[in-house]
C-alpha cells in the first residue's frame, strides 16, 4: 500500500493519504491513548512512541508527535501501522460518533444551526485539506461569542489563532450577522 505524506502548517503533525476512505461519515479525534481504545488504527497509531494525538479525516490520518520527537524516526513506523490498520479489512472504529459539534438547545437555536451550516460548508472542508478540523462547542446568546474546537492539525498550530481570527471569525461574522467573537476551546 502507497501511502502519501504531507506537511501540514503545524510543524508537529503529519497528514498520510492512504487513497482510500478512512472515516468518510464522521471525522473522529483521539487526543489520548484512552480516547483512542475504541479504534484499532489510533491505538495502534499511539503504540508508537512520540505520536500523541491522531485526527481521522474523510480520506486521510493526521497525526501529531511529541516536542523534540523527530518525524525521521517516527514517520516508517506510523506508515506501517497505517497501512496495517487499511490493510486488515477490521473496522478502524468499534463506537459510531456523531458529527463533532456540540448539541445545543437554547433560545438562540436557529442561530446555531446557521452557524453550524457555515462551519460545515465553508470552514470544514479548507480546513481538512490541511489535516484539521474545526466543530461548533458553544454560543453565547448574550455575548454573541461563538467557540469552536479545533481538531487534527489545527489543535496546536501555530497559524490557528490568525485562522480562527480572521477567517473563520470574519466568515461567520459576515454570514451571521449575531455572532461578534470565536475562540477556541481546548
Amino acid at each position: 500500500m502507497f501511502i502519501q505524506t504531507e506537511p501540514t502548517p503545524n510543524p508537529d503533525t503529519l497528514k498520510f493519504l492512504p487513497g482510500r476512505d478512512v472515516a468518510p461519515d464522521t471525522p473522529r479525534e483521539f487526543a489520548t491513548p484512552e480516547e483512542a481504545e475504541g479504534s484499532p488504527l489510533a491505538r495502534d497509531l499511539f503504540a508508537v512512541e512520540g505520536v500523541v494525538r491522531v485526527f481521522a479525516g474523510a480520506d486521510f490520518v493526521s497525526v501529531t508527535k511529541a516536542e523534540g520527537v523527530e518525524w525521521i524516526h517516527i514517520r516508517p513506523a506510523v506508515l506501517g501501522a497505517i497501512a496495517d490498520a487499511l490493510e486488515s479489512d477490521s473496522p478502524l472504529f468499534e463506537a459510531a460518533e456523531t458529527d463533532g459539534h456540540a448539541a445545543y438547545d437554547g433560545e438562540a437555536e436557529c442561530i446555531v444551526k446557521e452557524i453550524i451550516d457555515v462551519i460545515d460548508t465553508r470552514v470544514r472542508p479548507a480546513v481538512a485539506r490541511d489535516g484539521g478540523d474545526i466543530t461548533f462547542h458553544d454560543y453565547d446568546d448574550q455575548s454573541g461569542v461563538v467557540r469552536l474546537h479545533m481538531r487534527g492539525a489545527c489543535a496546536g498550530c501555530p497559524s490557528s489563532t490568525a485562522t480562527l481570527k480572521h477567517g473563520i471569525e470574519n466568515l461567520l461574522k459576515h454570514y451571521v450577522p449575531e455572532v461578534t467573537a470565536v475562540e477556541a476551546v481546548l
